[in-house]
């Protein structure tokens, strides 16, 4: 069995692009990103699945010539769950645009604390590191006697 090289660069470029825009900040291009990859993965089930064959009913073919039905019920299941997330993914991006009049997804402030604290810390621990490695005031590395 030989794979189909354009469906597989297909499949490629529908996940990579699907990840590269859910990445973004936008719903809409998260929403589009996620069809993207639901597409994407719909055609690797088909194309792993081998090839084309005749249908599996016993008693009509040899077993050997049967293909088998599972890959194909996965990419149905796989489209009714693709749809169901797209239908709340435009839901949300709405009400977000209803709301805020963009649908950018926006920074949480925990998050955002969380954030200022790492960055505060990091500086005070690179600020501790340069204060220990200076000498002190009149140019010597000893002890204060104090």
């Amino acid at each position: 069995m030989s794979t189909n090289l354009v469906l597989v660069v297909t499949i490629a470029f529908l996940i990579g692009c699907g990840v590269t825009l859910m990445l973004e900040r936008s719903l809409t291009r998260i929403l589009i990103g996620f069809v993207m990859i639901g597409n994407g993965v719909n055609l690797l089930f088909i194309v792993a699945s081998g090839p084309a064959g005749d249908p599996p009913l016993l008693g009509d073919v040899a077993r050997t010539d049967m293909v088998d039905p599972l890959p194909q019920a996965m990419a149905l299941t796989a489209i009714v769950i693709t749809l169901g997330m797209t239908a709340f993914g435009l839901a949300l991006a709405y009400r977000a645009w209803q709301l805020t009049g963009h649908d950018d997804v926006q920074d949480d402030l925990e998050d955002d604390l969380v954030r200022r604290r790492a960055h505060r810390d990091e500086v005070s621990a690179s600020f501790d590191d340069v204060e220990a490695g200076l000498p002190d005031e009149e140019g010597t590395d000893e002890e204060d006697p104090r």
